[in-house]
């Protein structure tokens, strides 16, 4: 069958839950017993030639198979497409899925029906960047400039970006491209790692963790912070102490405090030289983090990871709010829509520093950092992506760190495919772990009745 005749004829999804929970891996404040999940999108087409595309969205146990239906949901639309078509405009599809009046009463643009959105555009790159034969992120970085930007949906935008400004900024962007992405392919693109620093974690584990993380070569590590204050300030002392005085330390409260709490509790901080508060009050409450913001100086104040669209985005950047931009990539409505708030942060002169806490994040936002700074930024001066060292081996092309730097991949697409046997194994309740699980509850829980 020729290329120009093959269409989509499956979205295949999948509920994919990993037991993480058992270990505190992923914990903190306001998330003390994750299990990370993915929500996982499979598009097939009708020409055994040609790659299939993958994609997910990421949540943390019960609810997978809430996001999984909303993936569902959006099968009318697919299937049928010209592959040739998704691949040339993957935004056609974005603007029709938004567009969907009766799925648009759902958010509009935000929660559980934009993330499937999401999930099912990210597929779609994948795609697209498997045909080209090239990883995600050199696909961006060599498309035209004119073409970037017919990819941008610019609604409720333009009065911070216009498509002329966006245009203009990924023009300069090309000019000296070349050199960073030789730069990008020798050095890599820094990381900090998260792996130290989660909040069920004891002493003695963070203190080997965070000593194996300098020893990696990061420059910058994270601890979750929030729950109680003493716990915190203790935590960040043998923190501080471990790593010395010059590697950065990030701290992270996920949302846990009101304005006011957020203010003293990253003030009495303050003696161990908090790189950022990240997620600091409500990731909705832009003038809230602006006040924090001001309260807290020097430490800066980062969000993004539960930001749900690009408008709240341009708040955050117009109010003066935020002194770092944490995309992720699978919180959006996908590349595309990420590729406007990396515009706007361009825009603004903001640094980006990506989320990866959860499973295939690290492997997805890799490419957008690296995008970034071949082709549109320009730098990686105050920029660092989140490595946190979890279920990378269940991906087909999984992230490599070396010297606290991500490897740029070489492979193409989106490095979002997880290993045929990893979805055997865990997808949720059917697969082979959790059927062996759940079994194994269900004797316990009888011979517990019984006695």
């Amino acid at each position: 069958m020729s290329p120009t005749a093959a269409r989509i004829t499956a979205v295949d999804t999948y509920d994919i839950r990993f037991p993480t929970s058992r270990e505190l891996d992923g914990s903190d404040a306001m998330n003390p017993d994750p299990d990370y999940s993915a929500a996982y999108v499979v598009l097939r087409t009708d020409d055994a030639d040609l790659p299939e595309g993958h994609g997910f969205t990421f949540t943390i146990g019960r609810g997978n198979d809430v996001q999984v239906a909303a993936i569902d949901a959006l099968r009318g639309h697919v299937i049928g497409r010209s592959v040739d078509e998704l691949c040339a405009d993957p935004g056609s599809l974005g603007r029709d899925l938004i567009g969907d009046s009766q799925l648009r009463w759902l958010g509009p643009e935000k929660g559980v029906m934009h993330m499937a959105i999401g999930a099912v555009l990210n597929a779609v790159w994948d795609l697209a960047a498997k045909r080209a034969r090239k990883p995600l992120w050199r696909l961006l970085a060599d498309a035209d400039p004119e073409w970037l930007v017919g990819q941008v949906d610019f609604r409720y935008i333009t009065d911070a970006l216009t498509p002329q400004e966006a245009l203009d900024l990924l023009r300069r962007g090309k000019e000296g491209a070349e050199q960073r992405r030789a730069t990008l392919l020798e050095r890599g693109f820094p990381a900090y790692t998260t792996s130290p620093g989660w909040l069920g974690y004891d002493d003695e584990k963070l203190t080997r963790l965070a000593a194996e993380a300098v020893t990696a070569g990061f420059r910058q590590i994270k601890l979750k912070v929030g729950a109680d204050l003493d716990d915190d300030l203790r935590r960040c002392r043998v923190a501080r102490s471990v790593v010395g005085p010059g590697i950065r330390i990030a701290i992270d409260a996920n949302q846990r405090w009101n304005v006011d709490e957020a203010i003293a509790w990253t003030n009495a901080l303050g003696e161990f030289q908090p790189y950022w508060i990240e997620e600091p009050t409500s990731p909705d409450d832009v003038l809230g983090h602006a006040a924090v913001r001001k309260a807290v100086t020097p430490v800066k104040v980062a969000t993004g990871e539960h930001v749900q669209n690009r408008i709240v985005f341009k708040q955050l950047l117009q109010a003066g709010a935020i002194d770092v931009l944490q995309i992720d990539a699978a919180r959006v409505g996908g590349v595309n829509e990420n590729l406007a708030i990396l515009l706007l942060a361009a825009k603004f002169g903001v640094p980006v520093c990506p989320h990866a806490g959860g499973v295939g994040l690290c492997e997805l936002v890799q490419h957008l950092s690296m995008f970034d700074f071949v082709a549109l930024s320009g730098t990686t001066d105050d920029r660092v992506i989140e490595y946190v060292d979890h279920l990378h081996d269940h991906f087909v092309d999984p992230v490599v760190i070396r010297d606290g730097h991500y490897t740029a991949p070489s492979s193409p697409g989106f490095s979002a495919t997880m290993r045929p046997e990893s979805i055997a194994e865990f997808t949720y309740p059917g697969g082979t772990f959790w059927a062996a699980d759940l079994a194994q509850q269900s004797r316990t829980d009888r011979k517990g009745a019984a006695a």
